[in-house]
């Protein structure tokens, strides 16, 4: 759209921002209106708009007998068509509705009748958009695919100290070069990456309008599939690690993770490094005193350090800042390659949608705590576009996705056949959980 304002009284525009989004006061007085001051009268070039009231940016939007009037369609057709490409490129899931198709090709061809020239962009864009809806819907495709693949290993697996050679194939099997592995599980991050929209960030924290009579679902999917691949590496990591029935094992695999980690940081993947850490401090997994102590654990204290949650991640936001300037930078995309630990990303833009106030205190729109939100969504946007530079290995990203997994009882029974129960709740515990699994007692 033109960055063009509209002079009257409902507009501000301070010379800069507030620090304080949530309490961002006006600039400006609001002013008198001018005699003979109209919505359709705009001041090109003027400055930039941080706050107006909802009607007044609606009211300069719509076209009237007076303004932009239909004689004119030649001078404002670009610009609904800019609005138009820029609504289906950001957000195409909202017009995976024939309604909103619908309405969609009404405008084209409304637009596109009074200039032939129109024609051609109009189609391009429409082709666009049916192909950037056919890869959603392959998306939510493999996203169901995975989920019924991904099956959890039956809890009276789990074996004995006398137990015979396990059933099933492990990490160490499949992968035994960690920097083979970060690489892969890159692979697994950017695509989940890459199916998540702006508006699943919208979606996420929409509240229902009350006088909005429609039953509207979440466009949620990829989002909350993306949540899900993280605590399922989690519980992999631990699985694997509890899984084997020696302590020399358990400690190889414990160190082969910790390289898998240190991997994951120098690429710029903060997800899997966060799932991997989170894995290996599961109750079940850090209990394994004996294990611990038989691994070389230096790297592992010191990638904790750096995704310690003291003083809001500091240390996390540090190296996040550097990838990102790293990704700027860049001349290859393995450089470029910069993946949030996704849940505090969530957090961080929950809390700045519920903390600040979408209105000022004289009903403006608070345009600050919008352009922060758009910047945030934005830079996660850039971040998701960068293309995978590393070879994929099918065996590996197939047990990645569906290697049978413990639930957390099993992961206890697990930890618990590893090494004995140390007090009487752990004893009781135990006790409990072959009862109820194994059939034993």
């Amino acid at each position: 759209m033109p960055q063009t304002v509209c002079s009257g009284t409902m507009f501000t525009t301070p010379s800069g921002f507030s620090p304080h989004l949530a309490c961002a006061e006006p600039g400006e007085e609001e002013e008198a209106p001018q005699e003979g001051s109209r919505p359709g009268a705009c001041l090109a070039d003027g400055p930039p708009i941080t706050s107006a009231s909802l009607d007044t940016l609606i009211q300069n939007l719509v076209p009237t007998t007076d303004y932009y009037p239909e004689a004119k369609v030649r001078k404002f057709g670009p610009k609904i068509l800019q609005l138009l490409t820029e609504w289906t490129e950001t957000f195409p899931s909202d017009f995976r509705d024939e309604k909103m198709v619908g309405h969609l090709k009404d405008i084209i061809h409304r637009i596109a009748a009074c200039d032939e020239a129109y024609w051609k962009t109009m189609n391009q864009m429409l082709q666009k958009l049916n192909q950037r809806l056919a890869l959603i819907s392959q998306g939510e495709e493999s996203i169901v695919k995975v989920s019924l693949n991904a099956s959890s290993i039956s809890d009276k697996l789990v074996a004995f100290k006398t137990k015979p050679p396990p059933i099933q194939k492990d990490m160490l099997s499949i992968c035994n070069d960690p920097y083979t592995l970060a690489q892969q599980l890159t692979h697994i991050e950017l695509e989940h990456l890459h199916h998540i929209g702006p508006e699943e960030f919208v979606q996420a924290f929409v509240q229902k309008d009350p006088l909005d009579g429609t039953d509207q679902k979440k466009k949620t999917t990829n989002l909350e599939a993306y949540v899900r691949w993280f605590n399922r590496l989690c519980y992999l990591v631990a699985t694997e690690i509890c899984l084997p029935a020696k302590k020399k094992q358990r400690a190889q695999v414990i160190e082969f993770f910790i390289d898998v980690a240190r991997e994951c940081f120098n690429i710029g993947n903060f997800n899997s490094l966060m799932a991997i850490i989170s894995g290996m401090n599961m109750s079940p997994v850090s209990r394994l005193k004996k294990t611990w102590a038989k691994a070389k654990t230096a790297k592992f204290f010191i990638l904790e350090h750096q995704m310690d949650p003291t003083g809001n991640f500091y240390n996390y936001r540090t190296a996040l800042r550097g990838a990102a300037h790293r990704s700027q930078t860049a001349n290859s995309n393995r450089e470029k390659i910069v993946i949030p630990f996704f849940s505090l990303l969530i957090k961080d833009i929950y809390f700045l949608n519920e903390g600040c106030a979408n209105r000022l205190p004289n009903g403006h729109v608070n345009f600050e705590k919008f352009v922060e939100l758009a910047r945030q969504v934005g830079e996660f946007m850039t971040w998701k576009q960068v293309e995978c530079p590393f070879e994929e290995d099918q065996a590996i990203l197939h047990y990645l996705h569906t290697a049978p997994i413990f639930s957390e009882d099993g992961l206890y029974l697990a930890s618990y056949e590893s090494e004995s129960p140390e007090n009487q709740v752990e004893k009781d515990r135990w006790k409990a959980l072959r009862s109820n699994i194994m059939g034993k007692t």
